[in-house]
């Protein structure tokens, strides 16, 4: 083969490979944009809907409810998020959010979004009667027709702006720090939450003697509590409308008792082992930590009691006056107490409730009818019972050297519940007893009388 013919075969063999190049290259070129068009499609028209919740079933609407919306979607992000009320086909605007794209072919909204916002009805124009709430997220996808996946929900609601209103059919004539009373009412409608405010402190309501329209409300001042300066009974329908009426009482100031107790080295040397056994984070002299148990355990113990205090059946358990222990009363309710160790002062305490004491060991009866909701040590109340009475009201009875009853247990007034001892913080045999409405400490002596129950009671709502 001659050399000019070589150079046209060499030439052509380098044409077709240049061709052969070209055409792979392009089809390669060709193979990555749809594989980056298929890659830009399936990101930018996922089709995985968010998911949007509220904090709150709601099936009355009325008074402004604070509600957290959350709004989340893995995919492209968050980009709106809405609530409508649908009523007699208008649509009243209670919410959107809309969020500004960040990326296109990566995320482009946040994944999850948290709104607190504020649901008002009758801002909107809404009016009585029954409507739709319509909840609402679309992501930052392109599908459906470059709308972007919606999740929605519908719930259907009632609009109620009225609030209940609240009737006083009897109020308490006086009252003193550390005393007890009554309040009776009725509601127009039903509540879901109702009963008396003293200034902030809450007292709720029950059904008086199983009538539905009647409330009985037991309330009570602690020791050192001054006048409240807001007195009413309120009632907050299931819309969350309030209605309330106020009203006054008398108040009756108390004078301050002062008591004086000396710590010997022989009550400590008696004590700190038996406190040590149920506290072993106790360190440190044996003072320290008798002041320990007396200071911060104590708190310990009232933040218990009020615990077991806070949930009574709503049935009135017990009958007329409550039975008082026969013995010589040792120490009064909210007694001022210096405690004295060698003559110098290192605590101070007030003494919630009556000490009363007759011979070693006697048996203990429950005052009145009621259910045992507590029958165990308890730090410086030692071996205590605790009944519930019903409607706020519980009795206390501390320093036992046996317990009789267990939780659960009904139990009659005048029934054995334990016996009389030395545990706790107690230097002799005797009973603490305590008598207490919605866990506020009050003094027994009013409930230990029969006149009070009857004019302060019994009289009203009978």
């Amino acid at each position: 083969m001659s050399s000019k013919n070589r150079r046209r075969l060499g030439t052509s063999s380098r044409s077709t490979n240049k061709k052969w190049l070209g055409r792979n290259f392009l089809i390669v070129l060709i193979l990555l944009f749809v594989l980056a068009g298929a890659a830009a499609g399936f990101i930018l028209f996922e089709t995985e809907k968010p998911q949007v919740t509220l904090n709150k079933d709601f099936l009355f609407l009325g008074s402004p409810q604070e509600v957290q919306l959350q709004a989340t979607d893995r995919k492209s992000g968050i980009q709106q998020m809405s609530i409508i009320l649908q009523q007699n086909g208008k649509e009243f605007q209670l919410f959107k959010k809309s969020f500004l794209r960040q990326a296109w072919l990566s995320k482009a909204g946040h994944g999850e979004v948290l709104e607190t916002l504020t649901l008002d009805v009758q801002q909107a124009g809404a009016k009585e009667g029954e409507a739709k709430l319509i909840v609402s997220a679309h992501d930052f996808s392109l599908n459906e027709g470059l709308q972007g996946n919606v999740t929605t929900h519908v719930f259907p609601v009632t609009i109620d702006t009225k609030a209940p209103r609240v009737h006083i059919e009897h109020a308490q004539q006086y009252i003193t720090p550390g005393g007890s009373g009554i309040m009776v009412y009725s509601i127009s409608e039903p509540s879901k939450r109702h009963g008396v405010m003293l200034d902030d402190t809450f007292f709720q309501g029950y059904p008086l003697l199983g009538d539905n329209k009647r409330f009985i409300a037991y309330i009570a001042l602690p020791w050192n509590s001054d006048k409240p300066e807001q007195m009413r009974i309120i009632a907050e329908d299931q819309a969350g409308n309030e209605g309330s009426s106020t009203f006054s009482i008398r108040f009756k100031s108390v004078k301050d008792k002062k008591d004086r107790i000396n710590i010997s080295d022989g009550f400590l040397n008696k004590k700190i082992p038996e406190f040590q056994e149920s506290y072993p984070e106790l360190t440190g002299t044996k003072m320290e930590k008798y002041l320990f148990v007396n200071k911060t355990i104590r708190v310990r113990n009232a933040e218990k009691i009020a615990a077991l205090s806070s949930n009574t059946t709503s049935e009135q358990l017990w009958q007329d006056r409550f039975l008082r222990m026969p013995g010589a009363g040792k120490a009064g309710f909210a007694d001022q107490r210096t405690y004295y160790y060698k003559g110098e002062p290192i605590d101070h305490q007030t003494h919630l409730g009556m000490d009363i004491a007759s011979t070693a060991r006697v048996t203990i009866e429950a005052a009145n009818r009621g259910k045992v909701i507590f029958a165990d040590y308890l730090g410086i109340y030692g071996n205590m019972v605790m009944l519930d009475h019903g409607q706020g009201l519980t009795s206390l009875y501390s320093h036992l050297s046996r317990i009789a009853v267990t939780p659960g247990q009904m139990v009659k007034k005048g029934e054995v519940i334990g016996n009389s001892g030395t545990t706790g913080m107690a230097g002799g045999d005797h009973l603490h007893f305590s008598m207490l409405v919605h866990g506020i400490f009050v003094t027994p002596v009013e409930w230990w009388d029969q006149h009070w129950i009857d004019v302060n009671i019994n009289n009203v709502i009978q």
